[in-house]
């Protein structure tokens, strides 16, 4: 054989994200958007709970919560505004929700459902985010929600009454 012999180069690290497995930018947005107006939901909850706490210890686990879904709602809308789209202004469904519960335990065990709803979101999204500072940033938000839900389900435990 004469001459050298090489593959040529591979162009896959150029490709479009959607071509190599990962969603489009519309669909992530789409997704941020459903998290921030999930978050905003949230906060709102734990800011209304945090009225309705049954002592100091659930006001301040509700205060904990509230600030941590504001954060997150904060890193949502930088995120989308990075990617060239719109932050929406809307609240989730999952405020009206939880509004309708009365009993302060019930609404934080509903909301801790909801705090599980939102890392599977988050575990679905990360798959197919390509993008590394988005991923980084998600990823810190499902730690934290993995530690608001950790802390929510140890005072619901400590709170229950003993049968």
């Amino acid at each position: 054989m004469t001459g050298d012999r090489a593959s040529p180069v591979c162009y896959a690290g150029n490709a479009d994200d959607a071509y190599m497995g990962y969603a489009g930018r519309e669909e992530i947005l789409i997704a941020l958007n459903a998290l921030l107006e999930a978050e905003r939901a949230g906060a709102r909850v734990a800011l209304a709970s945090m009225r309705d706490a049954e002592g100091t210890e659930h006001a301040a686990l509700m205060r904990g919560i509230r600030a941590d879904e504001a954060r997150w709602c904060r890193m949502l809308s930088g995120q989308i505004r990075r990617l060239g789209g719109a932050p929406s202004r809307c609240c989730g469904a999952f405020h009206g929700k939880a509004m309708a519960i009365a009993d302060p335990m019930e609404r934080l065990a509903f909301l801790n459902r909801g705090q599980a709803w939102v890392v599977r979101k988050l575990v679905e999204l990360m798959r197919v985010v390509r993008d590394d500072v988005l991923h980084a940033d998600l990823a810190r938000m499902r730690e934290g929600h993995h530690a608001n839900i950790d802390g929510a389900a140890a005072f619901l435990k400590r709170a229950s009454p003993r049968a």
